[in-house]
């Protein structure tokens, strides 16, 4: 493996700070949990694995190709994998007091609803296409990926983010009070909001 231990632990942390910013996956865990309790909520988090599986592997391969066309393309990777942590963590410091809203679509009940909402969930999910299409590459360099790096790169956007989300599942209740207290959300937000800031301005100096 050519991967360097801090490079994947600084991609592990950025994972876990992308689990902590609000988005459709907590909306539905959320949800499904109130609704049907941890047996309806897990395969919901199963669900959004296939995508956390697909979209990084589909990074790696697409861009690994690219930079043996363009010798430069992973600074530029680099470049814009800080500009999107800086933006993502300011729009959240700017919008900390704005609440998320609810999709009736992703609470069905039923063990395959809520498989199939993950998979939806995940797949549509803007802030989960950007970051592995457009910020995952800058933590890598991708032109000297073997595939244990690919195995070690994906079983980490695989677990950290399951493990995230089963453990809001099991955590709901006091969730629920994050998710609407507004004090609670635009400290959650700014904080999460800091911690993408300084993630991006890490990444130019691995």
């Amino acid at each position: 493996m050519t991967l360097a231990v801090t490079d994947l632990a600084l991609y592990a942390a950025a994972l876990f700070v992308l689990f902590l910013t609000p988005g459709p996956v907590w909306l539905a865990l959320s949800a499904r949990t109130l609704a049907g309790g941890f047996q309806a909520a897990w395969p919901l988090a199963l669900g959004v694995v296939v995508g956390d599986a697909i979209w990084p592997f589909l990074a790696i391969l697409g861009v690994s190709w690219v930079v043996t066309q363009y010798a430069d393309f992973m600074t530029i990777m680099r470049l814009v994998a800080v500009a999107v942590f800086l933006w993502m963590g300011i729009a959240l410091i700017r919008n900390a007091d704005r609440r998320i809203g609810a999709d009736s679509r992703l609470t069905r009940p039923g063990k395959a609803a809520g498989f199939v909402a993950g998979v939806a969930v995940i797949l549509g999910n803007p802030k989960a296409i950007l970051f592995y299409m457009g910020v995952l590459p800058g933590f890598f360099d991708l032109s000297r990926v073997t595939a244990p790096d690919i195995a070690a790169i994906v079983a980490l956007s695989i677990a950290i983010p399951l493990i995230g989300n089963l453990f809001f599942a099991l955590l709901i209740d006091r969730a629920r009070r994050v998710l609407t207290s507004p004090a609670a959300l635009r400290r959650m937000n700014l904080t999460a909001g800091a911690m993408l800031i300084v993630v991006g301005c890490i990444i130019p100096f691995t």
